[in-house]
């Protein structure tokens, strides 16, 4: 792929910048090239879990300074714009969901109830089935029904663990309800990132982990694509699939080679 062609750049983080708490060859100087050619770019996750300060924090203590809280976009992050659009202040909202949504949703202005009038369903580390329980009660009596994102794993030191999109299959099961879904691939988040790097989508580059999300969800949005192989998606499973990134690395080392 030309990378000359490249004005603006988007990148996820698990799988493509860390792995739990290990940061993963190349991120660090990815980093350093996008600011020293003054490219814009922003960090965007499915994980719903913390805030964008959280991950500020995270990057800092990877040896990643000076990122700002408005460059990093979170499907949680996306879901507050979605609900700041569409209810007032003030409607309760029930979050399944870690401590860094719930604390957004507070921050913009809803009220964080169990008994509300929409459900927003993210990855929670601390789920229970009492939470499920309240969710399936709430949507089957009404109450609108939003998924942060469908990532049904999330990549951790020790593999694989169930992600969002298990714990929204489980109360979609519950419920007969299918979610309005915010994060990738969904068109939501990639209208996000074009939005806050003010750069066309031909002219800007996806880096993902993800087939399912990442690369298919930028493609459709009509970004260019690069995989690294250091997350989610195995050679075995790209050399199947019948959609395929414009490019494919082993990691961000590789992929820098290329990017010059």
């Amino acid at each position: 792929m030309d990378f000359s062609t490249i004005h603006g750049v988007v990148m996820d983080m698990d799988g493509v910048i860390w792995r739990g708490d290990d940061v993963l060859p190349g991120a660090v100087a990815l980093f350093d090239l996008l600011k020293q050619r003054g490219l814009p770019f922003a960090a965007a996750t499915n994980n719903s879990a913390k805030s964008p300060a959280d991950y500020v924090a995270k990057l800092a203590r990877m040896g990643i300074h000076g990122i700002r809280e408005d460059q990093i976009l979170t499907s949680g992050r996306v879901t507050v714009a979605y609900l700041q659009a569409h209810y007032p202040p003030g409607t309760p909202v029930y979050v399944i969901g870690g401590d860094g949504l719930r604390q957004m949703i507070a921050r913009a202005g809803f009220e964080l109830s169990d008994a509300a009038r929409v459900v927003v369903v993210g990855i929670d580390f601390d789920l229970t089935y009492n939470k499920l329980k309240r969710a399936t009660q709430l949507i089957r009596g009404g109450a609108d029904f939003i998924g942060t994102n469908g990532d049904k794993t999330f990549p951790m030191v020790d593999g694989l663990v169930p992600g969002a999109g298990s714990i929204i299959a489980a109360v979609q099961t519950a419920t007969g309800r299918a979610p309005l879904m915010m994060g990738k691939p969904n068109s939501p988040m990639f209208t996000a990132a074009l939005e806050l790097l003010g750069t066309d989508a031909a002219h800007t580059l996806m880096i993902g982990d993800r087939l399912d999300t990442d690369i298919d969800g930028a493609k459709a949005a009509g970004l260019q694509t690069a995989l690294v192989l250091t997350g989610v998606t195995t050679r075995a499973e790209l050399d199947a699939s019948p959609g395929q990134p414009d490019g494919v690395y082993d990691g961000l080392p590789e992929l820098l080679k290329e990017f010059g």
